[in-house]
């Protein structure tokens, strides 16, 4: 028992000093992600292809809200606030369509540039752990504390930048 104590302790030792060894790395993956030339490009493509649907929904919206005071006047008959109503109905269920599909295709297109930059960032701090000798790289969103001095993040966007130049 006393040599299985011992043994334990110094393999303890052993590994302590391992890992004191160990050059470790830190990178917020998200937003090393998001920082890159290539994504912000992509963002600001997205925006303005998507505008036009942004703004139909825009539209439809004030349409619902101007048959709504329409509604709220009270200068309507009957039969002129039933076909109202069955308009806003008909503008409402248009307007859920069109939200669904805008966020869908906006959800899709975002999720393959991610995806994308994603691997590409993930290869690239692969070299630069080879480059720089980094024995490990954790994400931030798994480190439960590290020191800023560890943080890698602004250097992989950098040299993302300088490998995959926008054009």
């Amino acid at each position: 028992m006393l040599r299985l104590t011992r043994f334990l302790i110094l393999a303890a030792v052993s590994l302590a000093s391992a890992a004191a060894q160990a050059k470790v790395g830190v990178i917020n993956s998200q937003l090393a992600v998001a920082g890159t030339a290539e994504f912000k490009k992509w963002r600001t493509e997205a925006e303005a292809k998507f505008k036009p649907r942004q703004d139909a929904l825009v539209r439809l919206q004030k349409e619902l809200q101007d048959i709504q005071a329409q509604l709220q006047s009270g200068k309507l008959s009957q039969q002129g606030e039933q076909q109202l109503q069955a308009e806003a109905q008909r503008k409402q269920r248009e307007g859920t369509r069109m939200q669904q599909d805008y966020q869908e295709d906006l959800d899709r297109e975002q999720n393959e540039e991610l995806q994308k930059v994603g691997t590409r960032m993930r290869d690239l701090v692969n070299k630069l752990s080879d480059t720089k000798g980094y024995d490990i790289v954790v994400d931030a969103g798994s480190a439960v504390f590290f020191r800023p001095a560890f943080d890698i993040t602004q250097e992989a966007i950098a040299t993302f930048d300088k490998t995959y130049p926008v054009k």
